[in-house]
């Protein structure tokens, strides 16, 4: 995308000259516009808000009082989608942590047809020596996480040069989060609605490792931690009530209705399996399924009502119910004591536990693209 089709937003607290100075390389450039979002900042910072307010292409918003950097990027997508024709916007931050070579690049590689998120990936290799071992360890741990929940593999989540085109804005203000949190929701939002997220090399900058960040190491972590971990834990808690239920009739029709016949082995492909266990952990399926689906599409996933996502959970329940009774009808063969019964059929669950949440997430409740 040509640079003049792009507006340059970037989101500003209490800066210092390097906003000036990166301002000034942008336009010099040749960037449509930048945009300059003062997030409350004290008064006497002010006069470098007025010097860029003074400059031709350059626009300045300004908050009464300091909300935090996610309000401050919505209230940048709401001006350019409301007085601008902008084909494309990367927001970049003011600590002098981004390059103009970078953040044109980012512009030049959005491209017209299907949502796409470009994001500026710094090196957090052992290679880096810029990088401070604060931001290496927890970008690292982040992005791990991230991949387990989520599916996409991303070096740098945390990064704040980012790339899209105009039609992304409107899903963009619907993004929630007001402070650094925000970032981490747009790139929770994007996988579950499967827009791609692609990483572009970057130069990797830290200032006095990196004093000046607003960012507050345990507030904000904690923010972003619960943000993603959020649904997760909502997961553990319907599965929790789903396991209660399934073991609850599986141990009625197990030790209860076919307790006459825990010894009745059935051949199955060769393989001996136990009568009772493939009678009984259907049946519990059975009964903990639709309490798992009504729990996860209103409580974790906030689907909605959708007869595709029934279809689709119904289908994942069967593939599930197979596995879990082949694996524990044969498993059981082997163990003899109601101790080692519930044990057996806590580690196939959590193991499913997890197989099941990435599948739900991604596919039985995936959210349709705006």
């Amino acid at each position: 995308m040509d640079k003049k089709e792009c507006c340059v937003l970037i989101p500003s607290l209490s800066p210092d000259e390097r906003l000036v100075t990166y301002a000034d390389s942008l336009l010099e450039a040749g960037f449509g516009c930048v945009l300059v979002v003062d997030d409350g900042s004290a008064q006497e910072y002010q006069p470098i808000f007025d010097r860029l307010a003074r400059k031709d292409r350059c626009h300045v918003e300004h908050h009464d009082v300091n909300h935090g950097k996610g309000r401050a990027l919505r209230t940048g997508f709401r001006w350019i989608w409301d007085h601008t024709a902008f084909r494309g916007v990367v927001t970049a931050d003011s600590d002098g942590q981004h390059t103009v070579e970078d953040t044109l690049n980012l512009c030049a590689l959005l491209k017209d047809g299907a949502d796409e998120l470009l994001l500026g990936s710094r090196d957090f290799s052992k290679n880096s020596v810029q990088v401070p071992p604060k931001s290496r360890v927890g970008n690292r741990i982040t992005s791990a996480v991230f991949r387990v929940l989520y599916g996409p593999s991303l070096p740098d989540t945390q990064t704040g040069l980012r790339a899209f085109r105009r039609e992304m804005i409107p899903m963009m203000l619907e993004v929630t989060g007001d402070r650094f949190e925000y970032e981490m929701n747009q790139l929770i939002v994007c996988a579950t609605r499967k827009i791609p997220m692609t990483p572009v090399g970057i130069h990797t900058i830290y200032h006095d490792e990196n004093k000046g960040t607003h960012f507050h190491p345990i507030r904000d972590s904690w923010r972003i931690y619960k943000l993603i971990l959020g649904n997760f834990f909502r997961y553990g808690a319907a599965s929790i009530i789903s396991f209660l239920v399934d073991y609850a009739v599986l141990s009625l029709t197990m030790f209860w209705i076919f307790s006459g016949r825990a010894e009745d082995t059935i051949l199955f492909l060769g393989i001996p399996f136990r009568f009772r266990a493939l009678v009984a952990a259907p049946i519990a399926r059975l009964c903990s399924a639709p309490v798992n689906y009504l729990l996860n599409r209103n409580f974790v996933f906030r689907a909605g009502r959708d007869r595709t996502a029934v279809k689709r959970y119904a289908i994942l329940c069967v593939c599930s119910l197979v596995v879990t009774t082949l694996l524990f009808g044969f498993l059981d063969h082997f163990v003899n004591t109601a101790f080692l019964h519930i044990l057996l059929k806590v580690v196939i669950d959590v193991a499913m536990y997890f197989v099941n949440y990435r599948f739900q997430q991604g596919w039985v409740f995936k959210k349709a693209r705006t």
